[in-house]
C-alpha cells in the first residue's frame, strides 16, 4: 500500500505539493505510488532555477529501469530551487519521495485549481 501523507496536495499524474515556510513556495515531487510503479529510478532531469512553467507544463523527466516518464508542473510558477542531490543520487526518489527525494521548489504564480486532498488521491490510486 502506497504512503499518502496527510496535508499535501496531489495531482492525477502523481505529483505532490508540499508547503514550505514561505507561503508562496511549494515543494514538488512524485508520490510514493508513482515511484513504486516506476521501479528503480536511475536518472532525473530537472529544470534550471528561474525557469517559469504554466500549470500542466512538463518540467522534467524521470527515468527508471522500466520506463521514462514526464514530470508535470501541478501549478504555474517559477523554479526557485532544484534538488541537486538527485543528479548523483536519483534513487532518493525511491527511498524517500516526500523527504530527500523532492524535485523542485516552485514560487507559485496563480491559482491552485484541480488538486486533490490526500483522501481524494488515496481513492484515485485505489486505496
Amino acid at each position: 500500500m502506497a504512503l499518502v501523507p496527510a496535508g499535501l496536495k496531489y495531482t492525477a499524474e502523481h505529483e505532490y505539493l508540499k508547503a514550505t515556510d514561505d507561503a508562496s513556495v511549494l515543494i514538488i515531487g512524485i508520490t510514493d505510488y508513482a515511484q513504486g510503479e516506476l521501479g528503480d529510478i536511475v536518472y532525473v532531469d530537472l529544470p534550471k532555477i528561474g525557469t517559469a512553467f504554466r500549470s500542466h507544463d512538463v518540467f522534467g523527466t524521470i527515468e527508471a529501469v522500466k520506463a521514462v516518464s514526464e514530470l508535470f508542473c501541478p501549478v504555474a510558477g517559477v523554479v526557485v530551487e532544484v534538488n541537486a542531490r538527485l543528479a548523483d543520487e536519483p534513487a532518493l526518489v525511491n527511498a524517500d519521495p516526500y523527504g530527500d527525494g523532492w524535485m523542485i521548489k516552485l514560487r507559485v504564480d496563480g491559482a491552485m485549481d484541480g488538486l486533490m486532498s490526500d483522501a481524494e488521491y488515496a481513492r484515485h490510486i485505489g486505496q
